[in-house]
């Protein structure tokens, strides 16, 4: 399970993004675009950094590739390695055969006879 997990990590691939607004972050979004803030230069606040700059809000894209090389590619080996190959998961997949679930182990065991009554012999009694 553990190994199957660390595969599924390594090859995940997502992006980060974020928006600013001058040095203020205003917002942030995994797997998506993060939203705007709504800020141009038409409905900038007198005395701002954007009534002064010409465009002060910024979207930063931050993307983290997976690796892709994991793919195995089975036409390059030899028919030597095929042929081993086949015969080993074949011998892996038969290595335990099933049992009956109906198998009764004693069905032609007969049991001793009993001449005398043993828990009177011996004077055995439960209470």
């Amino acid at each position: 399970m553990l190994m199957a997990l660390i595969v599924l990590l390594s090859t995940l691939s997502f992006s980060f993004s974020e928006h600013f607004c001058g040095d203020l972050l205003v917002d942030s979004a995994l797997f998506s675009k993060a939203e705007s803030c709504g800020m141009n230069i038409q409905n900038a606040l007198p005395g701002s950094d954007c009534s002064v700059k010409k465009d002060c809000c910024k979207d930063e894209v931050k993307t983290f590739v997976g690796q892709d090389d994991l793919k195995i590619d089975f036409s390059s080996l030899s028919f030597d390695q095929q042929n081993f190959i086949a015969l080993y998961a074949f011998t892996y997949l038969n290595l335990y055969e099933g049992i009956d679930t109906e198998v009764i182990p004693f069905k032609y065991y007969s049991p001793p006879l009993v001449d005398k009554d043993i828990s009177i012999l011996y004077q055995v009694f439960r209470i």
